[in-house]
């Protein structure tokens, strides 16, 4: 391929992992594959060490980087990308023997985020997690960063420049997390505003690449990003879906999940993950056609119960289930509904599934309300969702989904239908 002075040369990457037996090396590495491909890297090859554990110095063993220096001589290597936190110490001890720039896991998955946000929150979100992963990293920057004033000219008490960056950074981070935290103040309101309101929020969650901007688009016409890439979106999207039986909801798409997601990566986006949290329903959406559903699975649910959701309805949404192969396993999960959301497939069970979980506060009712009572039909337009209503002799009959109040002034005149 060839490339003009207005192209931009994709980087050589090379992975590099240790199995320790802590996880599925294999799995994440070919997700590693996957993440630097998000990233625009072109992925050179890989290579996976077994250690009881990562060296100290220099993550991997002296044999292995010997190695790897050769390979990023021979084949071109611009970056080295590593399946694991490095310490400041591995990264320039990595970077000094193969002279070529080292990242990590996290390094890449915020670059990922930096390079998708698009709101002012997203992006807040991602410079104050960037900041606070370098933080502790400065000292693995060079003697230079740490150089105290000394010798002629230079005597007297001064700071480092160590000193001076951390301080700095620290400045900044607090200045960026007054921002957020106006921003998340807001998101609050909204929150409690819909609540006040009646408005049933149901939130699409999941791992990334399962397919929740598809299935979002389809139901709502959202316009929202699709793409077969990790994290191709990252900013939350709100949208109004009118169910069968007439109740409308609140359809919200948050974050993709990954396995190993550092805590500090889920800290910086917990205001846009409680949005699952405060929710009233929850699609897990899953790609079904992985042979690692029942991972995903597992990593979707372990983040909801760090989130409170226990209590919170569940509906498993087993996606791309056209694609699912002969005698593949799918986990047996109950409340699921399996799905096509490019294709349309199961859209009606799914839609039932959401009918079946609505919160207990919404009711659909049939009442014959008597000619002197003739005024709950205009309250029941304003505050309920009237699907029909038909005068007769004895009254009005209205078939509606009230909630508590207007059920509490209605529920004298049910009748069954």
């Amino acid at each position: 391929m060839e490339y003009y002075e207005n192209e931009i040369k994709p980087q050589r990457a090379f992975l590099i992992s240790v199995d320790n037996g802590e996880f599925d090396a294999e799995s994440s590495m070919s997700e590693l594959y996957a993440l630097a491909d998000s990233a625009g890297a072109e992925v050179a090859g890989s290579v996976i060490q077994k250690l009881d554990k990562p060296v100290s110095a220099t993550y991997i063993g002296s044999g292995r980087l010997e190695e790897l220096v050769e390979i990023c001589k021979t084949q071109d290597i611009d970056l080295i990308i590593a399946d694991s936190e490095l310490t400041p110490n591995q990264i320039l001890n990595i970077e000094n023997a193969a002279d070529v720039r080292v990242i990590d896991r996290t390094m890449l998955i915020l670059d990922i985020f930096a390079l998708r946000a698009n709101s002012k929150e997203g992006k807040l979100q991602v410079e104050i997690a960037q900041l606070r992963y370098m933080l502790p990293r400065l000292t693995g920057k060079g003697i230079q960063m740490s150089r105290l004033g000394g010798g002629i000219g230079t005597r007297g008490p001064g700071e480092s420049k160590l000193e001076t960056d951390k301080r700095h950074i620290r400045r900044k981070i607090d200045a960026l997390k007054e921002q957020l935290g106006e921003i998340e103040r807001h998101r609050e309101q909204l929150r409690k505003r819909r609540k006040k309101d009646g408005i049933i929020t149901t939130a699409i969650v999941g791992y990334t690449n399962a397919g929740k901007s598809t299935l979002m688009n389809y139901l709502t016409d959202a316009g929202v990003l699709e793409k077969d890439q990790l994290f191709a979106t990252l900013d939350p999207t709100s949208r109004a879906l009118k169910l069968p039986n007439g109740v409308t909801v609140m359809l919200i798409d948050t974050v993709g999940l990954v396995r190993r997601l550092p805590h500090h990566l889920v800290k910086a986006f917990r205001s846009t993950l409680e949005e699952a949290a405060g929710a009233d329903i929850i699609l897990n959406v899953c790609d079904a056609s992985s042979e690692e559903a029942l991972l995903h699975l597992e990593v979707t649910r372990d983040l909801l119960e760090s989130l409170g959701c226990s209590d919170t309805p569940i509906v498993t949404v087993f996606n791309k289930s056209d694609l699912v192969e002969e005698n593949q396993f799918i986990p047996n999960v109950s409340n699921a509904v399996h799905i096509s959301a490019k294709k349309g497939i199961g859209i009606d069970s799914l839609l039932k599934a959401i009918e079946d979980n609505l919160p207990v506060r919404v009711k659909k009712v049939s009442v014959l309300l008597p000619f002197s009572k003739a005024g709950l039909s205009a309250d029941i337009r304003k505050n309920g969702t009237l699907l029909s209503e038909e005068y007769t002799a004895d009254g009005v009959m209205v078939e509606a989904i009230v909630d508590e109040a207007l059920y509490a002034r209605v529920k004298d005149f049910i009748v069954e239908r």
